[in-house]
């Protein structure tokens, strides 16, 4: 608790001394960081886009993830032509991406790494964050081929269906959970704009 509010100070104190774009850069950062927070609860909340079972005409495999930024949705392909649909917060302006990956790890209450270009930004970013209640990158997270985007958990329920993050998709921390016992290293993960 005493890290996230040193964290959300130096933050403060940065956009104090910040131009009107520059403050904003630093707000949603300090907003994707703190994506962890300290008020954990296992579900962290409930999403403001309930989880459901929806119609999916895409022609893809049962198993595959397709993710559809425009929407802020993660869809769970079932087959039948259906899928599981979750809200997820996605890649502010100037941060989404596109493409085709893998899942190639899953980890429980994973650590966190900021990686450079986020560090060049925030230079007052600690260097490395073992996996627990303050962690940013909740309670599991699903990595995404050899990229530095992950599909993970937030504590900040009411940043599901925003544009929020530095690229990476992030559910509640009971979304995640639930999308992590569906799948598996190798599961197919396709992204659109």
């Amino acid at each position: 608790m005493i890290r996230a509010f040193t964290l959300l100070l130096a933050a403060v104190t940065l956009l104090a001394g910040a131009g009107h774009a520059g403050a904003q850069g630093l707000f949603d950062d300090t907003r994707d960081i703190m994506g962890g927070g300290p008020n954990f609860r296992m579900g962290g909340g409930s999403s403001p886009i309930r989880r459901q079972t929806v119609n999916f005409s895409g022609q893809y495999a049962p198993g595959t993830i397709y993710i559809n930024t425009a929407e802020r949705r993660l869809y769970l392909v079932t087959g039948n032509g259906q899928a599981l649909a979750y809200g997820i917060g996605v890649g502010r302006d100037g941060f989404r991406w596109s493409g085709t990956h893998r899942i190639t790890a899953k980890k429980e209450w994973p650590s966190w790494t900021p990686p450079a270009q986020m560090l060049r930004r925030r230079p007052d970013l600690p260097r490395h964050m073992v996996g627990g209640v303050d962690n940013p990158l909740g309670a599991r997270a699903m990595y995404l081929g050899s990229t530095l985007y992950r599909i993970h958990g937030s504590n900040e329920p009411e940043t599901i269906g925003q544009a929020v993050s530095s690229g990476c998709f992030r559910m509640t921390n009971e979304d995640v959970t639930d999308l992590y016992s569906r799948v598996s290293v190798g599961t197919p993960v396709i992204v659109k704009n």
